[in-house]
Order: structure tokens, then C-alpha cells, then sequence
């Protein structure tokens, strides 16, 4: 069927739906060695891009990530956040639970997994493992990307045509033989640091030559590892697309950072330029106090106190005590080389309790998990004795005996499985008996009954199998022909059964198709009846000869065949009934055939129209939604012309009314689908109201701008180029532009809307004033406001941070020689000259805190 809408519907939808179009990678394309090739070195270097900051890397992207451990790993890195904790154990379990985990975490960032399960990865499926990467690149690294559009790939592409578009020799339209001849990566960075690349010698016909030296330069110089071969380029028709897209994607961020960190370093300067006039303000301060240091004298001893506790809790007491001691005692004191004395010792101590915890709860884990798999153990081997020792057998038919048999099977197999359990506990009672445990003599006791109960059941286990085989070999041969009789008797009942429950089913066909298709069927199920008559016949000559050998040999059988209650009776009696039902449902059928040759004269003499009116209305649409963009004259023209071709439309009506009839006469007949159009009634009627309400939603329009063009006062110039900007961004033409689609209207025009962490804050408050009400919709008119009443923004101290933060490359501390490279001189020393070093967990030599530098910064900046 048409939807009028679908195609005004796509673009407002791009941003939500192109990620779960994107995650439906092409299998068939990875099918291709050479695509294989190139995404498996591209995923590669681009994971290790990210596990290097955690001091890793894969050398293997389909062995590496089979237990989870690194995959959890890469997605912490590059999302900043913590994920559950992982399963450190070997089996594959272990394996499966990591990989779940991660593959749970993508999901929760609104990621589609098509087809993508832990087994697989677990057991390293290249293509899956692929798929994966490819889905997470999409969403770390591409999705966020936007310029203009919300689409991240067409985001993308918009953002190398428009850098690249000066350069000579250089198209990009798309994602993979653009790419070919190397031009295009040069171009990207000549555009942002045109003193690293000499364009102009560059050649189009030297392809190997171009890509080689823009790769080098991009890991030199730009810390963009390199992803891509030049040769496996060059040598291949049509690179693949999604290696290339991920390896452009590497150039966008870096250099958005360096314009964000350029930006950063402006405001930081202006903040830095009013503090220096204080400098002198700081060197008055007093920083030495006698209470002080006596404080400090009296705390070191209890800091290096090191007398060692028996339990976590006591031990924890400790730490609350040093947390009370750090959050209430130390920060209301201040003073250097003292304090510098009394934070070693600090962090000794808390080093200490720390080392201390560790070793306790790794003792207390152990016991813990020792008991727990103990008890585990001890409740599965209840019973199990008694179980074993049971001699019901000795009274049990053959049936029942073979049942017990495959019961026991079963009990071995469950048997095995739980070695393993028990092998672990020895292992846990070893450690603990290693790491001097103080309750091992309770734990040693209760292994080793374990131990001896597990050799019992194994001794019983193995008297028990040879009980139960040799009475079942007793019995078997007083029974094969009741299990033959019942191998046979089964399939064969099911089969007429299945066909009696044909030949009475009801059908409902809805073409021609669909009957000759059960007549078709119906005669080949006809073709099959003298085969299965010889099945039946060959039935009833087993039970014959189970009669014949028990009569010969004074046999009394016990009764029905303990293997099926299907009598030879029930299969006659079944036969004879399906055989009157045959020639019932050859009428029936041929009945709805000459039905189902009457709708289909109606469908086509529908469809004729219905094609007519339906291409007549899509044409309309396009040429109104055209007409409503390229529109020129003035807006009183417009209206003129929008009204003349309204009237037209309307002209149009009879055929309408032509289609009512025929539709009328469709419905009559119960005629639900039509193969020859894909149109119905609904969607014309939808489609003809969607039209003249259109024209009169744009007559409606032109209309509003004149009032608003006479009552604000702007020149129809400037009504237009806002018009123009509008209706670029208000894809399915609603009057109206979504929450996304003002966005990326905002973008267009300059506004730093984009950041994670700032420009939510500020695309909030835009909201705020262009939809007040917050129907997640915005007007042309509020548009229009809010153009003529933008106002500036002012700097604070969480700017300043942020700032330092971006310099920093996103960590919690900065170097000297980063604040060096992005600052003047004189403010880079004199910030280096100012700044304590950084005393977090995560830093490194030289750190630097800039947070409580900039806080102290900006509150003497207020001074």
C-alpha cells in the first residue's frame, strides 16, 4: 500500500531511526575477504585506540573478546561509565554472562542488536564479532555526529563535503570510492592545519602515494592511529564503507577538539587576565599556624598505627574512623610542608586499611563461597544413597525397566557434570588452608566427608548400571514385536489423524492463488492414499503375527501392548472415515474456485482506477510540496496563484466519486485484498483530504506571513531567508518544526548546540522560550521571535572548568606542558606556578588540579 506520508516522515525521523538501520550490518557484504580484510584491521585499530588508555589492547578482534572481559573493558572506556562487575571464571558460562553484559549495556543506549547473540561472540563467529563493533562505533562514535541534519551518517558526510569543497579534485559523495585516490583524507587535514600537509604536490593519479602520507600525518601528528592499508584501497573496486566511516569519524573528533579547545582557551585567558591583578593578594596570606602543626605532630602516630585486626568489621570501624578524621578534622586546617608530611602518612595509612580490607574479604569471600558450594553439594547428594541402593527393578516390566535405565543414564550424566563442583571445593579448602584461614579445621572436616560420600556414590552409581542392564536384557526379547507394532501403529494413526483434520478444515481463501494452491495440494495428499493403504496393511499383518507366535507357543498375553493404545480396530475403523470424507472436500473446493473467479474481475476493474487516482494525488503532493518551497513574487502573487491552483484540484472530484462506486461494489462482495494495486479506498480518502488540506494549509500560510511580514516589521527579504531556513528543516511539512528538527536549524546557523554537557543545558533553554508549554513543537512564529530576541551568554566558574577540562582531554587533572601548548606563555606559568597537584587516585606525575584552582579563580575574579 501508499502512505502519503512516508516520504515527508523520513527525514524527521532520520535520528531515531538511523541507528536501527545502521545495526542491520550487510552479511553478504562481509562475505567479501577483501571487506573482511579492511574492517577487520579498522575495528582493530580502532578498539585499541581506546583500550591503550586503559593500558590493553587486541591483537585478535575475534579471540580477544570471546570472554567478555575486554569487550566490558572498551565499552567503560569509551563511555565513561562503570559496568556490572565481570566473571572472572574460564567456563563458558563465565563467557556467555560477560558478553550478555555488555550486549545488555549497548542496548540500554537505545541500540538495536539484530541477530547479534553472546554465543556467538563467545565462539569468536568473525562475522558476529564484526557486526558488534561495527554496532558500537556506530553509537559511541557516529551517532552523536550532526550538522545541519540529525542523520549521524549524513551528518558526517555534510561535514567532508563542506571542509573538503575549496580543494581541487576532491567530490566526496560517499563513504567509499571517494575516498580511493587519498585527495580527500589530505584535504581534511590541510583544511585544519594546512602547516602539515603541501597539497599542491599532491597528485590524483599517485593514489598509494596520497593515502600513505595522509595516514602517517594523521598518527604523527594528530594521534589518529592508522586503520587503513593504501594498497588494500587502491586494489579493491568499492572500499568498504563502514572502515572508512569509522576511520573519517577519528578525524571529526579530533578536530572538533582542537576548535572546542581553542575556545577553551580564550575564555580561560580572559578569567586568568582579571586574576592576575590579585597575585599580590595571595602572597599576605599567613599559611603556617603553631595549633596546626601540634594537630599534625599528634595525628601522624595514629596514621602510622599499623596493629592488624581479625575481622572486616573491626577493620572497617577503622576505616570510618579515618574517613571522619579526613572529612571533618583535616579540611578546616591548611599549611604546607607539614601538611605535605601529614598526607604521606594519610595515604599510608589508608593504604594500609586498604591492603588489610583486601586480604580479609579475600579470605571471607573464600570461606563464604566455600560453604555456599558445600551446601549446594550436600543438598543435591540427599538422598542420593538411598536412591542408589533400591532394587525396584526386580518387579518392573520391560518399559518401566528401560525408563529407570534412561533415569540413571540421566543420574551419571548429572553425576559427571557435579565432579567439577566437588574439585572446586578441595581447591577453595586448599586456598584457605594456604592463606592460614582460622576456621580451617571446620573446613577441612566438612571436605573431606564430601570426598568419601563422592566415592561412595560412585561405587553405588556403577553397581546399580550393571543391575539395571542385565534385567532389561532379560526382558527384551519377549518384546519386540509390541515395540515394532507400536514404531509402525504411531506415525501412521498421527498421519490420519492429520488428514481427517484436513479434510474437515475450514478454509478461507482470498484470491485465486490461494484455492488452486489447496486444490493442488488436495490432489497430491489424493496421489498418497494407495501407499498408505499398504502401510496399514502391513500394520495389521505385525499384530497378526503377534496372535499367531503367542498361540503356537502357549503364550498369554498380559493385555494391551504396553507400548501404545492404538488398537488394530481404531486404525480400520479411522481408515473408513477418512475415506468418505475425500470426495466431500473435492466439491467444496471446486465451490470456492468459481468464487473466488468472480472477485477477481472486480479487484481489477477497482485497481484500474485506483492506479489512476493514486499516481494523480502522489503527483499533486509533490508538485504542492514543491510549489510551497520554490514560490516567487511577492506573498500577495503567491496567494493568487496558491488559490487558482485549488481550484484546479477540485476539478479533479468525479473521478473520485468513480472510485466510490467501484469500491462500493469491492465490499459488497467481501473482497478484502487486491494483488493488482496497492492502494486502498482508506489510503486514497487519506490521500485526496491530505492534498486540498495541504493547499489550504499553504494558502493558510501565505496568509500568516503577510500579517506577520505588516505586524513585526520585517522586510519580506528577511521573511523569506527565515522561510527558506524553516522549511529546510521542516521535513514533512507540518508548519512546524520538531525538537530535533530546530536543533539542527539552530546549528545551521551558528549556535554551539551540540556538546553532551553544555549544549543540552543551552538547547533547553531555547526550548523554554520558543515552546513554553512544552508540546515538543515549534511554530514558524515562535521561530521568528526568537530570532529577534536572542541574547548573550556570560562566562561562570563551571564554564572555566569545563574549559580546563577540554584541555585536559577529558581527564580530572592537566600537565604543565598541556596547559604550555594551549595557553600564552606568561598565563600558562602562571597557572603552572599556581595550581596544587593533583591528588586523585587516577593521575599521574606532574598532575595538576585545575578544579579547585579555577573555583578559587573565579571567586577572586568576583573580589
Amino acid at each position: 500500500m501508499v502512505d502519503y506520508h512516508s516520504t515527508n516522515n523520513q527525514s524527521a525521523g532520520g535520528a531515531q531511526t538511523y541507528m536501527e538501520q545502521e545495526n542491520d550490518w550487510d552479511r553478504d557484504l562481509l562475505l567479501d575477504p577483501a571487506w573482511e580484510k579492511q574492517q577487520r584491521k579498522t575495528f582493530t585499530a580502532w578498539c585499541n585506540s581506546h583500550l591503550r588508555k586503559a593500558g590493553t589492547q587486541i591483537e585478535n578482534i575475534e579471540e580477544d573478546f570471546r570472554d567478555g572481559l575486554k569487550l566490558m573493558l572498551l565499552l567503560e572506556v569509551i563511555s565513561g561509565e562503570r559496568l556490572p562487575k565481570p566473571e572472572r571464571g574460564k567456563m563458558r558460562v563465565h563467557k556467555i554472562n560477560n558478553v550478555n553484559k555488555a550486549l545488555d549495556f549497548i542496548a540500554s543506549k537505545g541500540v538495536k542488536l539484530v541477530s547479534i547473540g553472546a554465543e556467538e561472540i563467545v565462539d569468536g563467529n568473525a562475522k558476529m564479532t564484526l557486526g558488534m563493533i561495527w554496532t558500537i562505533i556506530l553509537r559511541f562514535a557516529i551517532q552523536d555526529i550532526s550538522v545541519e541534519e540529525t542523520s549521524a551518517k549524513e551528518g558526517l558526510l555534510l561535514w567532508c563535503q563542506r571542509k573538503t569543497a575549496p580543494y581541487k579534485n576532491v567530490n566526496v559523495q560517499n563513504f567509499h570510492i571517494s575516498w580511493k585516490d587519498g585527495l580527500a583524507f589530505n584535504a581534511l587535514i590541510h583544511r585544519h592545519r594546512p602547516d602539515l600537509i603541501d597539497y599542491d604536490s599532491l597528485r590524483k593519479d599517485d593514489p598509494v602515494t596520497n593515502l600513505n602520507n595522509a595516514f602517517e600525518v594523521a598518527e604523527k601528528h594528530l594521534d589518529i592511529p592508522k586503520m587503513l592499508d593504501a594498497e588494500d584501497i587502491v586494489g579493491t573496486v568499492r572500499p568498504d564503507e563502514k572502515a572508512i566511516m569509522t576511520y573519517v569519524s577519528c578525524f571529526y573528533h579530533a578536530f572538533s577538539g582542537a576548535q572546542k579547545a581553542e575556545t577553551a582557551a580564550n575564555r580561560i585567558c580572559k578569567v586568568l587576565a582579571v586574576n592576575q591583578e590579585n597575585e599580590q593578594m595571595m602572597e599576605d596570606y599567613e599559611k603556617l599556624a603553631s595549633d596546626l602543626l601540634e594537630w599534625i605532630r599528634r595525628t601522624i602516630p595514629w596514621l602510622e598505627n599499623r596493629t592488624q585486626e581479625k575481622t572486616v568489621k573491626d577493620l572497617q570501624a577503622k576505616q570510618e574512623d579515618f574517613r571522619d578524621y579526613r572529612t571533618v578534622h583535616k579540611p578546616p586546617k591548611d599549611i604546607n610542608t607539614a601538611w605535605h608530611t601529614l598526607e604521606g602518612a594519610e595515604k599510608g595509612y589508608e593504604e594500609w586499611i586498604l591492603s588489610e580490607i583486601r586480604r580479609l574479604e579475600r579470605l571471607e569471600h573464600l570461606a563464604e563461597k566455600f560453604h555456599q558450594k558445600a551446601a549446594i553439594h550436600e543438598s543435591w547428594t540427599d538422598g542420593k544413597e538411598a536412591m542408589l541402593t533400591q532394587k525396584d527393578y526386580e518387579t518392573s516390566t520391560l518399559s518401566e525397566v528401560k525408563a529407570l535405565l534412561r533415569k540413571h543414564e540421566a543420574f551419571e550424566s548429572d553425576l559427571a557434570a557435579h565432579q567439577d563442583r566437588v574439585e572446586q571445593i578441595a581447591a577453595i579448602a586448599q586456598e584457605l588452608n594456604e592463606l592460614d584461614y582460622y576456621d580451617a579445621a571446620s573446613v577441612n572436616a566438612r571436605c573431606q566427608k564430601i570426598c568419601e560420600q563422592w566415592d561412595i556414590l560412585g561405587s553405588l552409581t556403577h553397581s546399580r548400571k550393571e543391575s539395571l542392564e542385565r534385567t532389561e536384557k532379560q526382558l527384551e526379547s519377549i518384546d519386540e514385536l509390541y515395540l515394532e507394532y507400536a514404531k509402525r501403529a504411531a506415525p501412521f494413526n498421527n498421519w490420519m489423524e492429520g488428514a481427517m483434520e484436513d479434510l474437515q478444515d475450514m478454509f478461507i481463501v482470498h484470491n485465486i492463488e490461494e484455492i488452486q494452491g489447496l486444490i493442488s495440494a488436495h490432489e497430491q495428499f489424493k496421489s498418497t492414499l494407495p501407499e498408505a493403504n499398504k502401510e496399514r496393511e502391513a500394520i495389521q499383518a505385525i499384530q497378526a503375527e503377534v496372535q499367531r507366535i503367542a498361540q503356537s507357543n502357549g503364550i498369554k498375553l498380559s493385555g494391551a501392548n504396553p507400548y501404545t493404545t492404538i488398537t488394530p480396530q481404531s486404525i480400520d475403523s479411522k481408515w473408513e472415515k477418512a475415506m468418505t470424507m475425500v470426495p466431500q472436500r473435492d466439491c467444496a473446493l471446486q465451490d470456492e474456485l468459481n468464487k473466488q473467479n468472480s472477485n477477481d474481475s472486480l479487484r481489477a476493474t477497482f485497481a484500474a482506477q485506483a492506479n489512476s487516482v493514486g499516481a494523480y494525488i502522489q503527483a499533486k503532493m509533490e508538485e504542492i510540496g514543491r510549489i510551497s518551497i520554490e514560490m516567487n513574487g511577492t506573498l500577495e502573487d503567491q496567494l493568487t496563484n496558491l488559490k487558482d491552483y485549488q481550484k484546479t484540484i477540485m476539478s479533479y472530484m468525479p473521478e473520485i466519486n468513480k472510485l466510490e462506486g467501484h469500491h462500493q461494489q469491492i465490499q459488497e462482495a467481501l473482497i478484502f485484498d487486491n494483488q493488482y494495486t496497492s492502494y486502498t479506498m482508506e489510503h486514497l480518502r487519506v490521500g485526496w483530504e491530505q492534498l486540498l488540506t495541504t493547499i489550504a494549509r499553504t494558502i493558510n500560510e501565505v496568509e500568516n506571513q503577510i500579517l506577520t511580514r505588516d505586524a513585526k516589521g520585517i522586510s519580506q527579504e528577511q521573511l523569506f531567508e527565515y522561510r527558506a531556513s524553516f522549511n529546510h528543516f521542516d521535513k514533512d511539512h507540518s508548519g512546524g518544526l520538531k525538537a530535533e528538527e530546530f536543533k539542527a536549524c539552530l546549528i545551521s546557523l551558528g549556535y554551539d548546540v551540540e556538546n553532551d554537557k553544555q549544549g543540552d543545558g543551552e538547547f533547553n533553554r531555547i526550548m523554554g522560550i520558543v515552546d513554553p508549554n512544552s508540546s515538543g513543537f515549534v511554530t514558524f512564529q515562535a521561530f521568528i521571535d526568537f530570532m529577534s530576541r536572542e541574547t548573550t551568554d556570560t562566562d561562570t566558574a563551571d564554564q572555566v572548568i569545563a574549559s580546563f577540562k577540554i584541555l585536559a582531554g577529558d581527564k580530572n587533572f592537566i600537565t604543565a606542558d598541556e596547559l604550555r601548548r594551549e595557553l600564552p606563555p606568561d598565563q600558562a606559568e602562571y597557572c603552572i606556578a599556581r595550581m596544587a597537584p593533583y591528588a586523585g587516585p587516577d593521575g599521574v606525575p606532574g598532575a595538576l588540579d585545575y578544579m579547585s584552582f579555577s573555583t578559587a579563580l573565579y571567586g577572586e575574579s568576583d573580589l
